[in-house]
């Protein structure tokens, strides 16, 4: 596919989404992640002495292809997912991961934003570039930066499996709401409701081919329906429904996934010298 046909790797400040199709995003992701490394090394490799504004500054406004394509497929991913959607997604956290911990874990760009940050109390700078600076030191010096080459290996493998597990997690939360609803046929359980949400309820009921109102655990549905709802019992259905999602007794079971998720979590703080 044609760099000019993929309108992910055009500009953009609102996503898109009529010319997006699925196929574009793979090999969107797979160029502007290079482009967005390319920035990062040119700032590492600097021969010019770190400044806020040749390090700190640079690394701020890198990356902002990436960063907007990020944000419009994961809240696609979320909003409305697909088989295909989130096979892409299984692709594109790993590679996401990987660009993260380059980041990071480069020495010669920790070296000079060590360096700015050392020298900040002799610097002019507003409250809000102290912030930034603060904020990017820490980013690198709590996520690896000092770190031995091999304890940095270790970080990126715990880190690709977290970012596959926490993507699947995820992914069974969604299915798990998408799969339950709440049927009410006898209009005196919708005591307490506005309009407005009897309608939206009755339009998704309509939409099912069934008779009276369907609430879902999407929030739109879910939050009016705990708000208002008068019968308490079916309120109480609706909260055990919501707190149970992904863990019953089904393939989108998050259990074990959970126990992996704190397990690696763990082994990256002691890794990272935190007890927790």
């Amino acid at each position: 596919m044609a760099q000019t046909e993929n309108p992910l790797l055009q500009p953009f400040d609102l996503a898109p989404f009529s010319q997006v199709r699925n196929e574009h995003f793979l090999p969107a992701f797979e160029i502007i992640i290079q482009d967005a490394k390319a920035e990062i090394e040119a700032i590492a490799d600097n021969p010019e002495p770190p400044t806020f504004e040749n390090t700190i500054e640079a690394m701020e406004f890198s990356g902002n292809q990436l960063d907007r394509v990020s944000s419009l497929f994961f809240n696609l991913n979320s909003a409305e997912t697909s088989d295909e959607i989130q096979q892409i997604a299984q692709e594109v956290s790993p590679l996401l991961t990987e660009f993260g911990n380059d980041v990071t874990l480069n020495p010669a760009l920790f070296k000079r934003v060590k360096a700015v940050y050392e020298s900040k109390d002799s610097l002019d700078l507003s409250p809000e570039q102290l912030t930034l600076l603060d904020n990017s030191y820490k980013g690198f010096s709590r996520n690896g930066a000092n770190l031995t080459d091999e304890d940095k290996t270790n970080l990126r493998e715990i880190d690709n499996k977290l970012s596959k597990l926490k993507l699947t997690y995820g992914e069974n939360i969604l299915a798990e709401t998408n799969g339950y609803e709440l049927h009410i046929e006898d209009e005196k359980d919708l005591a307490g409701l506005p309009d407005g949400v009897k309608e939206a309820a009755a339009q998704t009921a309509k939409a099912q081919g069934v008779e009276g109102w369907v609430f879902t655990l999407h929030f739109p549905s879910y939050g009016p329906f705990m708000k208002y709802a008068e019968n308490r019992e079916l309120r109480k259905k609706m909260a055990i429904a919501y707190g149970a999602r992904a863990f019953g007794k089904n393939e989108f079971n998050n259990e074990n996934i959970t126990l992996e998720i704190a397990k690696l979590r763990y082994q990256r703080a002691n890794l990272l010298g935190y007890e927790t």
